[in-house]
């Protein structure tokens, strides 16, 4: 991996940016009417975690704390996307906007990983 100068060079972060505004977007529109406020905020929080803690792990002392806070915007990446789902069986949202959203985050899982991988191997 070459030299990042800031985090807003990783094509990650910049894929995370996205997928947490889109994911505030659609929790923003939600109408449901009940009083689950709670999940509205924790799809928000976990959403916009996932780019955060990447930012924050490419500022901290080294390659093995950048690692761990990829692990972590990983796993706020999995609750993101299991609240997305979540928001689908309740019909809060629509399949396809649950499918674009859904494969995004995928995507994202899979370029963490592959940095993860990338920055272990050194």
């Amino acid at each position: 991996m070459q030299t990042v100068q800031s985090y807003r060079d990783l094509v990650v972060w910049q894929k995370a940016m996205t997928f947490a505004k889109e994911v505030i977007e659609l929790a923003d529109q939600n109408t449901s009417g009940r009083k689950l406020y709670r999940l509205l905020e924790q799809i928000q929080s976990s959403s916009s975690s996932v780019p955060m803690n990447i930012a924050e792990g490419l500022g901290r002392k080294g390659t093995k704390e950048f690692i761990q806070f990829l692990y972590i915007a990983r796993g706020s990446l999995y609750e993101t996307i299991t609240l997305l789902e979540l928001f689908k069986d309740l019909n809060w949202t629509r399949e396809m906007e649950y499918n674009s959203i859904n494969k995004k985050g995928e995507e994202i899982g899979r370029m963490l990983m592959g940095l993860i991988k990338r920055l272990s191997e050194k």
